[in-house]
């Protein structure tokens, strides 16, 4: 499982998303503060872990994996708006930009389980194919 580094990309995008539950915003706000905000976080570390430790089932792992970035583009989206609604200019923290890193690494990770199962599904045909010769 660790040897992976699709494996090594979903730690770091839960790392990244974890924090967010202990960071603040914009000054001294936090994320959790504003509870859509922190639905999204919650759920997405929730998905980043489940994809994390379904390391047996790949397309399950894969379909985690992009949901969670898909959720965390909304957030980044979310994020961006909300900074530029504002008027009084804050300053935001190097944070608001740790949802679109751990979309990234997400992307990553699944384009790592989608070769590994494809990998898997060839040496199962070739194998299958070796089995029909006998």
């Amino acid at each position: 499982m660790w040897q992976r580094v699709q494996t090594l990309y979903l730690l770091l995008a839960t790392g990244l998303v974890a924090s967010l539950l202990f960071c603040t915003k914009a000054g001294d706000v936090p994320y959790m503060e504003y509870w859509p905000y922190a639905v999204l976080i919650i759920l997405t570390t929730f998905l980043q872990v489940m994809a994390l430790t379904t390391y047996k089932h790949r397309i399950f792992q894969m379909r985690t994996a992009v949901l969670a970035a898909i959720i965390l583009v909304g957030l980044q989206g979310w994020l961006v708006v909300d900074f530029l609604k504002t008027h009084n200019d804050p300053v935001f923290h190097v944070t608001a930009v740790f949802p679109i890193v751990a979309t990234i690494l997400d992307f990553l990770a699944a384009r790592g389980i989608l070769a590994d199962e494809l990998l898997v599904r060839s040496a199962d045909r070739l194998r299958a194919a070796k089995r029909k010769k006998k």
